[in-house]
């Protein structure tokens, strides 16, 4: 199990480190300065941005440890960047949003498919979206009942959005050359 974990990532990689730090940093542009963020239920509690996909294809290309790694360190850096309070769900959930992928669409042998790029998407994106909820919820006793909606809503849209643009670097970018 472990060497599904730490398999094509290794640290020492001048290649490796390079690469996971421009996702990072295109993750941070694209969330804290790219992303809008919409009011729900009195709070800003939605998000609309593009910054998981590097996250995303951390865990695709390097694995779930490089993924977590990845999402973690977006997310520390995002704060300290947008000069907001820190707080570890939110970590733990963007940690999540690259270490899910990682384990179920890095193979390290050939590149997904577009159906089980969608469902670990899916399964992902879900999942973050209710930690994250719940996280606001805990952090500002915000309604989980008028935030959970706007927010599943706003997730169902995105989705096919990270889908196809993953799936358009995968097959003309030619990002696949990266995956055996």
């Amino acid at each position: 199990m472990l060497h599904i974990l730490t398999e094509r990532f290794d640290p020492m990689r001048t290649q490796t480190m390079v690469t996971l730090g421009l996702l990072i940093a295109i993750s941070v542009i694209l969330t804290r300065v790219f992303g809008v963020m919409l009011p729900v239920g009195g709070v800003m509690g939605l998000r609309i941005s593009f910054g998981e996909i590097p996250i995303y294809l951390s865990g695709i290309l390097f694995g779930p440890l490089a993924g977590a790694a990845a999402g973690g360190i977006s997310d520390l850096v995002g704060v300290a960047v947008a000069g907001i309070d820190f707080f570890p769900g939110f970590t733990l959930s963007a940690a999540l949003s690259g270490l899910v992928p990682g384990l179920f669409l890095y193979a390290g042998r050939k590149r997904p498919t577009l159906g089980r790029l969608l469902g670990v998407l899916i399964l992902t994106g879900f999942l973050v979206t209710l930690l994250n909820t719940y996280w606001i919820y805990l952090l500002y006793r915000a309604g989980i009942v008028a935030m959970l909606p706007p927010r599943l809503i706003s997730r169902a849209i995105m989705i096919p959005l990270h889908t196809g643009i993953i799936w358009l670097l995968f097959t003309r970018v030619r990002l696949h050359h990266r995956v055996r």
